[in-house]
């Protein structure tokens, strides 16, 4: 049986169309606690990853290094790319441990160019070219793979 995308469309937009909308931020609400009389309640344990789960993970990376570069150097596009893992998030995130997982990817590509690139340079510049089309070819691999 082959594994599918979710929604393989949306991944491909997600890289490969401009974002023409505005980040919606859902307010973040705090967990509820159980009571403290019963007991804490077992996890339901996480299906399986697909098989495309490294090659999501390393996309949603090279989404926050992006989200880091084009903040810094200015770029328009600099929002569209947390709201783009938004969007992935939404679509593939179906499982709490899964959404963490996409999650802590976008912020260790993040965190890594906020490392090393201070001011915006042209190794800063071409990181982020590099890796905007390492994000599309990944992207359309992804698609065109798992995606119908």
């Amino acid at each position: 049986m082959k594994a599918r995308l979710r929604h393989p469309a949306l991944l491909a937009a997600l890289l490969l169309l401009p974002i023409t909308a505005e980040a919606q931020q859902r307010p973040q609400q705090p967990a509820a606690k159980p009571p403290a009389t019963k007991p804490a309640e077992q996890p339901a344990s996480e299906p399986a990853a697909p098989p495309y789960e490294p090659q999501l993970l390393q996309l949603s990376e090279i989404m926050g290094s992006l989200a880091y570069l084009r903040t810094l150097c200015g770029g328009r596009e600099a929002q569209d790319w947390r709201t783009r893992m938004a969007a992935l998030i939404e679509a593939e995130g179906w499982t709490p441990q899964r959404r963490d997982r996409l999650t802590a990817a976008f912020n260790r590509g993040f965190k890594a160019y906020s490392l090393t690139h201070r001011s915006c340079t042209e190794a800063s510049q071409e990181a982020s070219s590099r890796l905007a089309a390492e994000g599309e070819a990944l992207s359309r691999a992804l698609a065109g793979r798992y995606g119908g």
